[in-house]
């Protein structure tokens, strides 16, 4: 883990978590890229909690992911198996996720986070080592 990575992806992630709200209304009126919303079960028990993500595709599999190891929304998702990802047009899909463990499939969804818009894409290239020993990614499947 590199303590220089973590603190620029916290930092990232702070930044856009004040930003949310401009976002949102940016993303609900025109979309941007490959950011869906996740809404998932809170392992508190009260209620659901949501979250913009990107949505992956490697090999014809779909997957989401943190850079940086678990945070909030990645043990909501592992807690509760499923979500419900949204697009900008109100479009629902709930999903079933599974935790990928270290080996070639997890190394194909670190590849795609290029697909995230900038800077995202350029921020994930740079920190690739420390996705590669931190980073926690999910299998997305059509729940049953």
């Amino acid at each position: 883990m590199s303590p220089f990575w973590r603190g620029a992806f916290r930092m990232q992630y702070r930044l856009l978590a004040w930003f949310d709200p401009l976002i949102r209304a940016v993303w609900r009126r025109f979309g941007i890229g490959n950011i869906l919303e996740l809404r998932v079960a809170g392992r508190d028990g009260k209620g659901e909690r949501s979250r913009l993500v990107g949505l992956l595709l490697a090999n014809d599999a779909l997957y989401l992911g943190h850079p940086s190891g678990d945070v909030g929304w990645t043990r909501d998702l592992q807690a509760a198996g499923v979500g419900v990802l949204r697009y900008p047009n109100g479009v629902e899909w709930q999903v079933s996720a599974a935790r990928l463990p270290v080996g070639d499939e997890r190394e194909q969804a670190i590849r795609a986070t290029g697909q995230h818009p900038f800077p995202g894409n350029l921020v994930y290239r740079l920190g690739r080592r420390h996705v590669r020993a931190m980073g926690v990614f999910f299998r997305l499947e059509p729940a049953a």
